[in-house]
């Protein structure tokens, strides 16, 4: 993992304002009032019969880690939140708005921080949609509160 490419990328996604509708980006989507980022993303588990998923989840987590920590030491402890209750409510036909609806279906929870002297949301995330599908070191940029 490249710790300063991911820092420099969090760093742009701050700075770079949001585009009018969602699509893809270069670094993975946007749509009004959010940015989402693919920093990193596994190779896929079906022909390993399951054998690396949990050492890839571990290092995925091990990296966010490491990520957040340089977060932390520019903007102080992060807020864990759990995206549960966002799933439920969003399977249950709410309107949750995005990013938060699409990122409560495949991250768990996110670590959390809100940029110093600025309206947006740093969030940092593992996502794996299904047990056969890579993980992803996701980073979100929102000016949009968390549900």
């Amino acid at each position: 993992m490249d710790i300063a490419r991911h820092l420099a990328l969090i760093d742009l996604l701050c700075a770079r304002g949001f585009p009018a509708e969602h699509g893809r980006t270069e670094h993975g989507e946007s749509g009004p009032g959010y940015h989402i980022a693919e920093l990193q993303t596994s190779g896929d588990f079906w022909e390993d019969g399951g054998a690396q998923r949990e050492e890839t989840e571990t290092q995925y987590e091990a990296d966010r880690d490491g990520l957040g920590a340089r977060l932390t030491e520019r903007w102080g402890p992060p807020e864990r939140i759990s995206l549960y209750s966002v799933l439920e409510r969003t399977t249950q036909g709410e309107d949750t708005g995005e990013p938060w609806a699409a990122l409560s279906g495949q991250v768990p929870d996110l670590d959390l921080w809100r940029a110093p002297g600025s309206d947006r949301w740093v969030a940092l995330g593992v996502s794996q949609w299904d047990g056969e599908l890579p993980f992803q070191l996701l980073a979100v940029v929102t000016n949009l509160d968390p549900p």
